[in-house]
């Protein structure tokens, strides 16, 4: 269910653990928690939650393979929670699939305002039903003036009202799902916004820091500080994704970088029902 807030803590700190558990109990979350990597991600999988916050020093395995293990089967939004500060740490722990990143220690309402706007991006439905989720390819959907969309197939339909589309490339914001030439990409919560957002921008160029004030929830044109090592996470939340779509930086078919500027997307893509 969609309006359940449910939360796993991976933690082996009792004290830390005792505070993300108040925490994000007095934030409305029901909340689940864990001492260790291996018990964290049988626990997500058997509870589904929205969010995780996971420690990078766990006393089993680190906080970059758990992220990389629940990533197999869940879109939830993973914060990872460390004391190390080095922006390698961070860079490390985004390219494992986390959404975020906090240093311990951190203030709680940083933590809060991070993950109300996470929550205000769109998540999709989890991953980890035995079942392979409804998709594009697979839903009851009306041929569109973009192209004949795939017969349905057993899976239960899906009313899809409608979606961007780029040089077979579509982005289908309302089930949360992005395919490519046919086959269905499994990005995260922050790479699905990212792609979203230059999607919507067509030929408009997104610069890092408008894309990371885009990520934290705030407006792009603000004005707030943004730090180089938030762009840089822009850098490595885009290389993730353009990993995925098998899309090549150098002769890039659908996310083209400006250099000295942002980003934008290599053609104009079309809003079809």
């Amino acid at each position: 269910m969609e309006d359940r807030r449910v939360a796993v803590v991976v933690e082996d700190d009792d004290d830390i653990r005792g505070l993300m558990v108040a925490l994000l109990s007095q934030s409305g979350f029901e909340v689940h928690e864990a001492a260790n990597g291996a018990d964290g991600v049988s626990l997500v999988r058997r509870q589904d939650p929205v969010l995780i916050t996971v420690d990078l020093g766990l006393p089993d395995i680190d906080g970059y393979e758990v992220t990389r293990q629940v990533r197999q089967f869940t879109d939830a939004y993973v914060v990872m929670l460390t004391a190390r500060g080095e922006e390698i740490d961070t860079l490390l722990g985004l390219d494992a699939g986390a959404d975020d990143y906090l240093t311990k220690p951190f203030r709680p309402r940083v933590l809060r305002a991070r993950i109300e706007a996470m929550l205000r991006r769109p998540r999709g439905g989890s991953a980890a039903a035995p079942a392979a989720p409804a998709s594009p390819a697979d839903a009851s959907v009306p041929e569109t003036s973009g192209g004949a969309v795939p017969a349905a197939s057993s899976a239960i339909p899906v009313k899809i009202d409608r979606h961007l589309s780029l040089d077979g490339l579509e982005l289908y914001p309302t089930v949360h799902q992005v395919v490519a030439e046919g086959r269905e990409v499994p990005v995260t919560p922050t790479e699905f916004l990212l792609l979203e957002t230059l999607m919507r921008s067509g030929r408009v160029v997104r610069s890092k820091s408008e894309l990371s004030r885009i990520i934290r929830g705030d407006e792009p044109d603000n004005g707030t500080f943004v730090s180089l090592s938030d762009e840089r996470t822009v850098e490595v939340h885009l290389g993730n994704l353009r990993r995925k779509l098998k899309d090549d930086p150098k002769t890039p078919r659908w996310v083209q970088t400006v250099r000295g500027v942002g980003y934008r997307m290599a053609g104009s893509p079309q809003d079809v029902r």
